[in-house]
């Protein structure tokens, strides 16, 4: 691997990652690389590394909340992002693999992602512009529906996570750690796989990639099973004080959202949790309703925290927590994810927030200039046709207004909720026809 290079990395938060391929480019000093990922690591594990030692000059990806360090980097001029939904991402490298070049996607319709102009670097005062992202082609299909027009991804290196390989190169992925890398494996120069185990061969049943696809083994030196959210079902937390101090109101209000938001789910649903509130949804559901809780991250049917002692490092939900598996649950590659998203094959998605609007607008993926995020999975989840629940707080930190007219940072999706649920009201938007304009009016508020 030579400097300025081109890699793309599988994984999903700590999971799935070639974490003994990121220490040896720490080791051998590659600089100047530009990286395709879903996620940017922590501060101290994954991508992170690479950016704390200051390799890196350019990061493509999805979702990256987690790294203050790439935040700060990123704030200050130092690093280049180009930000891409999640879903499109996944579908980007998985056409990139099947020589596929180019694919129409609807999320990002209406976003930043449509215009361009999304501040892809800063100049070193934080403030001013010196480079931005580029518009994309539109058309509307016989659907009455509009696209955007994606191009497929193309590396000089992909470095994947798997849990077996054989003689032949066939791999084996294990739980959620599936997730990107089947889909960051076949759209690269050079495929290295970096895996748990070696064996004679894995059964043509139990292959989850062909080994046509990869050109390089190793197996790891080390596996570190680290785990960035350790959550529990049968140890409570210490309370979080609120925005005021208050111990422990915070964390009641946050399961009071969510144990509303349960009563939304009907028997045979399939859903889509969120970070944040959302996917607390699947410690209260258990008993009440007998739903699919699909997670972005590639697994249909996720269960509630584990007991203490019983958590697995490959195994979490779209927060990145360890979870456990629901009875006829299900494990997926991220284009599978997204798949079930646009094909309709899902019934709601819960999502949180940083603002929503009277007009069923949501922004939750940057405070221009403060935090960034990333936009991660939702601007596919709002454009996939199913039902929208938005679970937030009602006011953000120093009493902030959250639900206004209309948003002022910049949009995931327009019109596109269907329910609000805070720990004030809960809105039901309906959608109205006005001079052949679709529009959303909150139409009911109550307790």
């Amino acid at each position: 691997m030579k400097d300025g290079a081109l890699v793309g990395m599988g994984g999903f938060g700590l999971v799935g990652i070639p974490e003994n391929g990121v220490l040896a480019m720490i080791e051998k000093q590659v600089k100047n690389i530009r990286i395709v990922s879903n996620i940017a690591g922590t501060s101290d594990w994954g991508i992170g590394l690479l950016l704390k030692d200051r390799q890196v000059i350019e990061m493509n990806a999805s979702y990256v909340g987690e790294n203050p360090t790439f935040e700060k980097q990123y704030l200050n001029g130092e690093i280049s992002l180009n930000m891409i939904p999640q879903g499109t991402l996944a579908e980007r490298c998985r056409i990139g693999s099947s020589g596929i070049p180019a694919a129409y996607v609807k999320a990002g319709v209406g976003t930043y992602v449509e215009t361009g102009g999304f501040p892809m670097r800063l100049g070193s005062d934080g403030k001013s512009i010196t480079q931005v992202t580029r518009p994309r082609e539109k058309k509307a299909f016989e659907d009455g529906q509009e696209y955007l027009l994606e191009e497929g991804l193309h590396v000089d290196f992909s470095m994947i996570r798997a849990h077996q390989a054989d003689k032949y190169g066939n791999l084996r992925f294990r739980k959620t750690a599936r997730n990107f890398n089947p889909d960051m494996a076949g759209y690269g120069d050079v495929v290295i796989a970096e895996v748990d185990e070696i064996v004679d061969e894995i059964p043509p049943e139990l292959v989850h990639f062909p080994g046509c696809f990869v050109h390089r083994i190793y197996k790891s030196p080390k596996i570190y099973h680290k785990i960035e959210r350790l959550k529990y079902s049968d140890v409570k937390p210490a309370p979080k004080p609120d925005a005021k101090g208050k111990g422990g109101s915070k964390d009641l209000k946050r399961q009071r959202i969510a144990d509303r938001a349960v009563k939304e789910l009907t028997d045979g649903m399939y859903c889509n949790l969120g970070i944040g509130i959302p996917v607390t949804v699947a410690n209260t559901v258990m008993g009440k309703v007998d739903a699919d809780l699909q997670g972005e991250n590639g697994i249909v049917g996720m269960g509630p925290y584990p007991k203490k002692g019983q958590e697995d490092a490959d195994l979490i939900n779209a927060g990145k927590e360890t979870i456990t598996e629901a009875i006829g649950h299900s494990h997926n590659r991220s284009s599978d994810a997204f798949g079930m998203m646009r094909g309709k094959h899902l019934h709601m998605t819960m999502l949180g927030s940083l603002q929503v609007s009277e007009t069923g607008d949501i922004a939750n993926w940057i405070i221009p200039g403060q935090k960034v995020k990333g936009m991660g999975g939702a601007m596919d989840l709002v454009t996939c046709g199913s039902r929208v629940v938005v679970v937030m707080e009602h006011v953000g930190p120093g009493g902030t207004a959250k639900f206004l007219p209309k948003c002022t940072i910049p949009l995931t999706g327009k019109g596109c909720i269907s329910t609000l649920i805070t720990d004030m009201v809960i809105l039901r938007l309906r959608t109205r026809v006005c001079s052949n304009t679709r529009t959303r009016k909150a139409s009911c508020c109550r307790r």
